[in-house]
């Protein structure tokens, strides 16, 4: 389970987030709010690439406030970004495999390749480099993600830069994660059909949690609110 104790953080004098109480113990949560509301400011500070101003992180009861994002990918957290980094000189396989944390299977690699829409033949023994765009790392991070079976995966904003078709498979992805895996998937996403496949939603406004409840509470609310708007 994941908790947050009164985190807040500020950069500039401005306050990102502000005095966020949270419980996470459910298999699947997706984030959502309006732009600049710091769901993407949250999600760093669960993987440790921002450290809070204040409050307190735990994961499973131990306090992981001062831990790297290292310590923190040690303890089971996946953390995929928003827009990928580029690993020279390493291979699509290579980086999987390493993901994984144990030998995987050739075979296992091509079909995780070809679930989130990339043909595996074309690249598994692609490198990671500037031949190939957002859209296709986006996807190789997250088939990454998924070869882990973390502990706790944190996706931003996945369907980023990714065609249509490769939306509908990515839907089948996280829809087969939360069966497979023992963990907990947090996504934050303005995208109905994630938020649609949620066990519960957190709304973030303004720096503050304006709702977490079932998605069946939420959804409805939130849809409600689009259309009136």
């Amino acid at each position: 389970m994941l908790e947050l104790q009164n985190v807040s953080y500020e950069i500039d004098g401005k306050t990102i987030l502000k005095d966020i109480n949270l419980k996470i113990d459910d298999h699947f949560v997706a984030v959502t709010g309006p732009n600049g509301s710091g769901k993407s400011t949250l999600a760093k500070i669960i993987a440790g690439i921002l450290q809070p101003t204040s409050g307190k992180i735990f994961l499973d009861g131990e306090d992981i406030t001062e831990l790297s994002i290292t310590d923190r990918a040690n303890k089971g957290i996946s953390y995929a970004f928003q827009q990928p980094v580029r690993f020279k000189g390493l291979t699509v396989k290579d980086l999987m495999r390493l993901s994984a944390g144990k030998e995987t299977p050739y075979s296992t690699l091509c079909e995780m390749l070809n679930e989130v829409g990339l043909q595996s033949k074309n690249y598994i023994n692609r490198s990671l480099d500037a031949s190939l765009s957002g859209g296709e790392l986006k996807r190789i991070e997250i088939a990454m993600i998924f070869a882990r079976s973390s502990k706790l995966s944190l996706f931003d904003e996945p369907e980023a830069g990714i065609d249509l078709w490769s939306f509908q498979k990515l839907i089948g992805i996280f829809e087969k994660m939360v069966e497979q895996t023992k963990g907990n998937v947090i996504i934050i996403s303005h995208q109905e059909r994630i938020l649609n496949i949620a066990d519960k939603i957190i709304y973030l406004k303004d720096g503050t949690i304006a709702q977490y409840d079932v998605r069946e509470k939420i959804l409805p609310q939130l849809l409600d609110s689009i259309t009136a708007d």
